[in-house]
């Protein structure tokens, strides 16, 4: 008999939610961004001990996708302090700025994987920190045919 007109068995067959993709970059982190890949660290793990086998395939194979990414972001994490003595800008620093139109905002330099610009908070591989890596107070840069100067530094993120 042709294969073509069988039901195949749903419950051999996995689910393929796909991995999270890991970033080439060095994984720097704030202290506080460390707590959140161990925070992500026990929702995976919470979640699989939650899982059911049987009824929940799709939430262990989400679980099980986070779990390896978040082992890997552990693994690879580099925690960071800015010199509280620093003058020019930094990983883990917190930075204002203004444009040509006094137009301030503020920004804290973050790992990737605690990134939010919504929260005022952008990685450090962003074209935005990287302009402003190794500027001081005063200094100027120009991102998007926008000129920033830097009117402020903070250690703190």
């Amino acid at each position: 008999m042709s294969r073509a007109f069988t039901k195949e068995d749903d419950s051999n067959s996995s689910i393929d939610v796909g991995e999270r993709p890991i970033s080439p970059h060095r994984n720097l982190v704030t202290e506080k961004g460390l707590a959140h890949i161990d925070a992500e660290l026990a929702a995976a793990h919470e979640a699989l001990a939650k899982g059911n086998a049987e009824a929940d395939r799709d939430l262990i194979a989400r679980a099980s996708r986070d779990l390896r990414y978040w082992n890997a972001r552990r693994e690879s994490a580099e925690v960071s302090r800015p010199d509280p003595h620093s003058e020019v800008v930094r990983f883990g620093m917190t930075v204002t700025i203004a444009n040509e139109d006094d137009k301030s905002q503020t920004w804290a330099i973050v790992g990737e994987d605690e990134a939010d610009a919504s929260h005022g908070k952008i990685s450090h591989v962003s074209p935005m920190a990287k302009a402003m890596f190794g500027k001081s107070i005063g200094d100027s840069f120009v991102l998007n045919d926008h000129e920033w100067e830097i009117t402020a530094i903070d250690t703190a993120p």
